[in-house]
């Protein structure tokens, strides 16, 4: 009877070692037209989530102190509480906000003028506050969240909303004549579509206390978290002039790592 032949085992390491490199030969490279089919891909996706997801908002004020500092950079999520589009309602999750997210809208006094505060009513609950504590429903809230100012230094109307009228406390006309509509017992009553917000720096917060409701239609959306964050003095945003601001940018890239607030870097906002 022949007898098999044996390979050595030198010889089948060097078979093996052939037939993986013959394999990796056979491997297609990428041609140019897939690779630009590629990154394509990639900025269509990008473009997508910036457009429809995605958006960057700067924090111009400290009414919602300490949660968000005057200088933190926020990404906000605009595709939960944004009116559903036809084309992408049932691809993106919309829905509304729940009390106490934090929420950017549209200012219902100035369009276009962009606000940030945290959702403290919504449809059908029922507010009143008491030497500057919410009560909602007839429950006192819990807000560690907040900052006050000294009892003697509060505006009497704010802390104890809606039952001071509004007359001489800088509420706008329309507010100051309407606001009693929504009031039953001594308690504002949230009405369909329209919410309630507040800054967490109660006494330093031009909010629905004073401006109104907020309409749906307004909401942009959640702020996820903060992406940047620059000591910036109070009062800067507010200067227009071509010259300040060139400065201010001048200051920025001088002082981007000493003044960085490196700390508060892709913090979550709650």
């Amino acid at each position: 009877m022949a007898k098999s032949k044996q390979i050595p085992e030198s010889e089948s390491k060097t078979a093996k070692n052939g037939a993986k490199h013959d394999a990796k030969d056979e491997q297609p490279e990428e041609t140019t037209i897939e690779f630009l089919a590629s990154l394509a891909s990639v900025l269509v996706t990008g473009l997508f989530i910036i457009t429809f997801v995605l958006q960057a908002f700067e924090i111009p004020s400290g009414s919602m102190e300490n949660t968000l500092l005057i200088g933190d950079h926020v990404f906000v999520n605009r595709e939960q509480f944004a009116p559903p589009a036809s084309a992408l309602g049932k691809l993106l999750p919309y829905r509304t906000p729940k009390n106490d997210e934090v929420a950017v809208f549209v200012s219902p006094l100035q369009p276009g003028l962009f606000l940030v505060k945290r959702i403290i009513g919504i449809p059908g609950d029922h507010l009143r506050l008491r030497d500057g504590v919410v009560y909602r429903n007839g429950k006192k809230l819990e807000e560690p969240f907040t900052l006050h100012k000294p009892a003697d230094q509060r505006s009497v109307y704010a802390n104890n909303f809606p039952s001071v009228p509004p007359e001489g406390e800088g509420v706008p006309p329309g507010w100051a004549m309407t606001q009693s509509q929504y009031v039953e017992n001594g308690e504002l009553v949230v009405p369909p579509g329209h919410f309630f917000g507040m800054g967490d720096n109660r006494d330093n917060s031009f909010d629905s206390r004073f401006f109104g409701l907020i309409p749906q239609e307004n909401l942009i959306g959640r702020p996820m978290f903060i992406y940047w964050s620059f000591e910036t003095p109070e009062g800067q945003y507010e200067h227009t002039a071509f010259s300040e601001r060139i400065g201010f940018l001048l200051h920025t890239i001088l002082h981007f790592f000493d003044k960085t607030v490196w700390s508060r870097t892709f913090k979550v906002v709650r």
